[in-house]
């Protein structure tokens, strides 16, 4: 009995392994089949993306169906299949070595060649149209960018009087912390509409304008917050000269930070100007302006890329006369030397919101000035504690009226309302935003929650020689 029992105990686990085997057996085999799907899926979307690039790329029309049929059944050599980051860094090189002839190496091996390669060197950058002008931007940040695009889209109307044969942009950096270099915005944007991208150290680089005179060759320049000084070779390069998108009413905001020294002086209106280039910063004769009335609250993160945005349509509305050479930096504007006011850079002390000393409208335009960078900030004392708190300031708005002095920061009581703050001539300031060091953005209210009662002063830090502090005191 004890025999049969055994027996059989070993045939009931001879049958769970048999049906156990056949159940991986059948998982393999539908494993086996769900990666052969995905392989030719992916090859048919990278062939498919290939035909829609180079349709995009070329700006002609569609490929006929015998063409696409063509290139759909023979598949193309492994090189051509690279990530987008991976085109980006081809393009402009994941880190630039001084000479642009390393990146048009890695440009021929991307799939959108737009550059004769006879004998394996770069020739000249061929033309789609020899009737149009030979147009060549130059731009690194987001605004840079969208005006690229918008430029771009433009220059692929039947009747548009240019092309874009090539764009300059800062060489690609670390923009997180532990990351890999990235191409900049602008960098991306050409990329992606398949168009050569140069990339040098410093636009005085003599192999730099070298290729720009033997190869791109260009006709017209557009500069939109490139972020180098050109050279007098450089701007002697285009026979129609090179045109720049200044985001404010010159001569007034000469130099780096147009938008954030408009707003910080409480202009109204802004604007922007389409203007040519010369050595001297943004001294030169303008094209076209047009004005911007601005919101009393309106942010510089807000402002400017609208501004930007405006210049661009400006300078597309502008483009026509210029090519046909109606407008010349001849018979262009000239500014008016004796209205010039300086937009010096900004300094990181220069956003502490000094009470003691400025009025409600004074910090309130710094605020919406500087909300880009470096944003601003006050120190107060919560309770007993004696320790400064920075509490760094994202939104406000100006009360009217006067009130009696003091230093002792209140909730108003109306809902959605801010904190009050009191400046040093009885004019108040609401606080809408802030942000502790340590915490997040939050609404006043919530900050006065979290203060649990505890009355909240701000500080006059100006004896203490402690205005840009390095510091971190974080809320408890």
């Amino acid at each position: 009995r004890l025999s049969l029992a055994r027996t059989l105990k070993k045939c009931n686990q001879a049958e769970i392994d048999g049906k156990l085997e056949a159940h991986w057996c059948l998982k393999s085999d539908v494993c086996g089949m769900k990666r052969y799907i995905l392989r030719h899926l992916i090859n048919f979307f990278s062939v498919f993306h290939m035909i829609v690039w180079k349709c995009c790329a070329y700006s002609s029309p569609l490929v006929s169906s015998a063409a696409a049929f063509a290139l759909a059944t023979k598949r193309p050599p492994p090189s051509t299949f690279v990530s987008f980051s991976q085109r980006c860094r081809s393009s402009c090189g994941a880190r630039v070595v001084g000479t642009p002839s390393f990146h048009r190496k890695n440009i021929l091996n991307s799939p959108t060649n737009l550059f004769s390669t006879s004998s394996g060197q770069v020739s000249s950058v061929k033309a789609i149209n020899p009737d149009k002008a030979r147009l060549l931007f130059l731009g690194t940040p987001d605004v840079a960018a969208a005006s690229l695009a918008t430029i771009l889209r433009a220059s692929n109307e039947t009747d548009a009087p240019f092309e874009v044969v090539g764009v300059v942009t800062q060489p690609p950096k670390r923009r997180k912390r532990r990351g890999a270099p990235e191409p900049s915005p602008v960098g991306k944007i050409a990329e992606g509409f398949g168009i050569p991208v140069l990339c040098p150290e410093k636009a005085k680089d003599p192999d730099f304008l070298d290729d720009l005179e033997n190869n791109y060759k260009p006709d017209l320049c557009i500069t939109a917050a490139y972020g180098q000084y050109l050279p007098k070779r450089f701007l002697a390069i285009p026979s129609l000269g090179t045109l720049n998108i200044h985001p404010s009413l010159l001569p007034r905001w000469r130099g780096a930070s147009p938008v954030q020294r408009s707003l910080e002086a409480g202009d109204d209106p802004i604007g922007v100007t389409v203007l040519f280039t010369v050595s001297k910063m943004d001294a030169g004769a303008l094209v076209a302006q047009k004005e911007y009335n601005v919101g009393p609250d309106e942010q510089s993160a807000d402002v400017l890329p609208y501004l930007f945005g405006l210049g661009t349509t400006l300078l597309l509305d502008s483009l026509p006369k210029v090519i046909s050479g109606e407008v010349t930096m001849e018979n262009a504007k000239p500014q008016e030397e004796e209205l010039v006011v300086a937009a010096d850079m900004i300094n990181a002390s220069e956003g502490e919101l000094r009470y003691w000393s400025e009025s409600a409208t004074t910090c309130h335009n710094k605020i919406r000035a500087f909300s880009i960078w470096p944003g601003t900030f006050m120190h107060v004392k919560v309770g007993d504690n004696t320790d400064p708190v920075k509490v760094k300031v994202i939104k406000s708005r100006v009360v009217e009226g006067t009130v009696d002095k003091t230093r002792t920061i209140e909730l108003k009581k109306e809902k959605g309302a801010g904190l009050l703050v009191v400046c040093n001539d009885g004019s108040v300031l609401e606080l809408l935003q802030v942000q502790p060091e340590c915490k997040k953005v939050m609404d006043a209210k919530s900050f006065h929650n979290g203060l649990r009662g505890g009355v909240i002063e701000w500080l006059d830090m100006s004896n203490s020689g402690d205005t840009v502090t390095t510091e971190k005191y974080c809320m408890t």
